[in-house]
């Protein structure tokens, strides 16, 4: 066994019901004045209306930042942080997707009284520095992770991105409440999910930092999600899936975040930047089409998780066979779900498949974990295949 680091959420809170208990978690942890991170959607659609009043009722100051968009730009950050130091904040939240998410923690970290770094400081792996605020996180999809991995990712120009990465972005707490995602819509639900199951794939076959413990939870998760995800899907209130979902994702977060991705996300990002189309789908489009590549090397791993995703559908064979059948049925989920499952179909035009290669290959920090060495010339052909 090679050695290996495990880093993880402190805390990991698994109830239906439990984020109109939000503010009381916060008092415990010595706040009084708060400063809840979310996108406009969340207070459009009332996610909060029963949680707010807590504060209240608990004697917090709270104030909520609802500006952030998909792929936050830095202005967004800078904004929230100044928000928070406005506030005197003593702890954050992050209530929302995975962009919520990430603008939090580094929110917790910048707006901390003592920080003396900018955001232009922090990019990439380890360079953040010093102590965050308490950080407590409410995911309302079941996709990114965000909730226990110590990355947050940040749009800083037309098409690019910038990750920041450190244990200190890992939090306090994270509140999994399928109340939260009953209203989700199939759409969001289905890609959010897919991307999940990306998570756990890619954390499966991960080529440097793959260890027992990121496997065990990589496996669970593809098993929950692929066990719940189409019932999700045709039947959102039914909350006992939910639940299923978010712990599903969570577990798919902590495998990652130990054993990172690879190249489905280093092929993704760039139809995010370009196109704006949802990291979800992002993934789910060129999903199947790296698996076949990656199948050349991987088919033992990728045979080892068929049966989680097939389950009594899974015909006996070799290793290839298992990994034919893994791919088709993950390309099906997307089908049935109502997904786009080809780059056209999402409004990509075909001259940009080669700027999108090239684009994919800055991703050196993920590309190096894929179980295949991956070419600009390859992922021409993977993009040209998903097509």
């Amino acid at each position: 066994m090679q050695p290996f680091s495990f880093a993880t959420t402190a805390q990991i809170l698994c109830e239906s019901g439990s984020a109109v208990r939000l503010a009381e978690l916060c008092r415990e942890r010595g706040a009084q004045r708060v400063l809840l991170v979310t996108d406009p959607g969340i207070t459009h659609f009332g996610l909060l209306d029963e949680v707010l009043p807590g504060f209240a009722a608990a004697g917090l100051t709270v104030a909520v930042y609802d500006r952030v968009q998909a792929d936050p730009p830095e202005a967004i950050v800078l904004e929230a942080v100044a928000l928070a130091r406005t506030l005197d904040a003593e702890l954050v939240v992050g209530f929302g997707g995975g962009s919520s998410m990430d603008v939090a923690k580094l929110v917790a970290l910048l707006a901390h009284p003592e920080c003396r770094q900018g955001l232009a400081d922090i990019y990439g792996v380890g360079n953040a520095r010093g102590r965050r605020l308490p950080l407590l996180q409410v995911p309302t999809t079941a996709g990114t992770g965000s909730e226990v991995t110590p990355i947050a990712i940040v749009t800083t120009g037309e098409t690019t991105k910038m990750g920041v990465v450190s244990p200190l972005l890992l939090p306090d707490l994270a509140l999994l409440d399928a109340d939260l995602t009953l209203g989700l819509p199939a759409a969001v639900t289905a890609a959010t999910g897919i991307d999940a199951m990306v998570h756990a794939i890619e954390a499966y076959t991960s080529k440097l930092k793959k260890n027992p413990l990121s496997d065990l939870l990589a496996r669970e998760a593809l098993r929950l999600l692929a066990g719940n995800l189409d019932t999700v899907v045709h039947n959102g209130r039914n909350r006992e899936a939910r639940q299923a979902m978010l712990l599903g994702a969570c577990l798919a977060g902590q495998a990652f975040a130990n054993a990172p991705v690879a190249a489905v996300h280093a092929l993704a990002y760039p139809l995010g930047g370009h196109f704006h189309i949802p990291h979800g789908l992002s993934n789910a489009l060129v999903l199947p089409h790296v698996l076949g590549f990656n199948a050349e090397v991987a088919a033992p791993l990728y045979a080892e998780l068929a049966p989680l995703v097939l389950g009594s559908k899974l015909k006996p064979g070799s290793d290839a066979q298992l990994t034919e059948q893994l791919i088709l049925e993950l390309a099906d989920f997307s089908a049935r779900s109502g997904l786009p499952t080809r780059l056209r179909e999402a409004g990509v035009p075909q001259d940009m498949l080669g700027k999108l290669a090239s684009d994919a290959m800055l991703q050196q920090r993920l590309l190096v974990n894929n179980p295949r060495e991956v070419s600009e010339a390859q992922a021409l052909a993977i993009y040209q295949a998903a097509y």
